[in-house]
């Protein structure tokens, strides 16, 4: 049964069921390619996820882009579906995106997977991407947020106590909170000023910083240490010191979607940067003017790639330790 809420959930959706006669095409395919073998995905267990053989979990959201959202039977695979406008400007620019992983192998920005277009019985043709879910594994997460450094719309009325649904909430939810990296958060900081000016140099905007939160086990904790289960390959192929300080990376925790989680001094914190291709066109200016005249004094997210930028690292700044 197919979760009620007024944003994002992670309960089960309905079954979907099998489509006939319908055509399935792939978009860069050896660039994506790329980005799995990138992750260690093997081919057979990545298609085995988004295959026939278990349902898909649906999303229901606030999101004004009016996008169906789905995750894969074992919760490790997002799928979301995009206008064609949006996939032209991804694929437009895929290779920028792709330097950059290159660049800066633990940067946070989602990892993506794919991207397709279904045509079923003579419709219109859709188009779906496929990324690695932030939110994984998701067993013992206890609060979920999608923070994009602004007030407008930035608060989702928590679900009721003992509700199984699970929520995404927003900026307005975390007031009064901080994030506790400990010595995690010199790279953290580093990491969203290398990430952000990236998507500025794109002209984008929209993007959200996506974070969740579980408690850590006291025999997952090491003494005076912030990293937990740490392994070699954190540093595979880097060559020198120096090359580990220019793309910044870090030792990785051995659990799986590594590259999102970052341990703090007592909880694990799941970080990842989405929705990373809406750009700064004439559109969004004219929602940016509108905005300023309707809600002078307030903020909101239709604003400069630059000062969505900088915003949002100062927001990160302010609400970590």
């Amino acid at each position: 049964m197919t979760a009620q809420s007024p944003a994002r959930v992670d309960t089960p959706g309905a079954a979907l069921p099998p489509l006939q006669n319908f055509e399935l095409g792939t978009l860069a395919g050896p660039a994506f390619a790329w980005l799995r073998r990138s992750l260690g995905l093997i081919e057979e267990d990545y298609q085995a996820a988004l295959g026939p053989g278990g349902p898909y979990l649906q999303f229901l959201s606030t999101s004004k882009s009016k996008a169906s959202f789905f995750l894969s039977c074992d919760q490790r695979f997002f799928l979301k579906t995009q206008q064609r406008r949006e996939v032209r400007v991804l694929l437009a620019h895929l290779p920028r995106y792709v330097q950059h992983l290159q660049r800066y192998p633990h940067s946070l920005l989602a990892r993506l997977l794919g991207v397709h277009s279904l045509r079923v019985t003579r419709g219109k043709k859709k188009y779906f991407i496929i990324m690695q879910s932030v939110f994984y594994p998701p067993s013992r997460i206890s609060e979920r947020y999608d923070i994009k450094g602004c007030e407008m719309s930035r608060w989702v009325e928590p679900a009721p106590e003992g509700s199984p649904l699970v929520l995404v909430l927003k900026d307005l939810n975390f007031q009064g909170k901080t994030i506790n990296l400990g010595p995690q958060r010199t790279w953290f900081l580093r990491q969203m000023e290398l990430d952000t000016t990236f998507l500025r140099e794109l002209n984008v905007l929209d993007y959200s910083l996506l974070m969740a939160f579980q408690r850590l086990h006291e025999d997952e904790i090491f003494p005076n240490s912030s990293f937990v289960f740490c392994t070699a390959r954190s540093i595979q192929g880097v060559q020198s010191p120096e090359e580990l300080g220019i793309q910044n990376r870090r030792l990785l925790p051995n659990s799986p979607n590594a590259l999102h989680i970052v341990d703090g001094l007592e909880q694990r914190c799941f970080l990842g940067l989405v929705d990373l291709f809406t750009v700064y066109g004439l559109r969004k200016r004219l929602e940016h003017l509108w905005k300023t005249l309707r809600y002078p004094g307030r903020t909101f997210s239709t604003v400069s790639p630059t000062q969505y930028a900088r915003r949002l690292c100062q927001w990160v700044e302010a609400h970590t330790e």
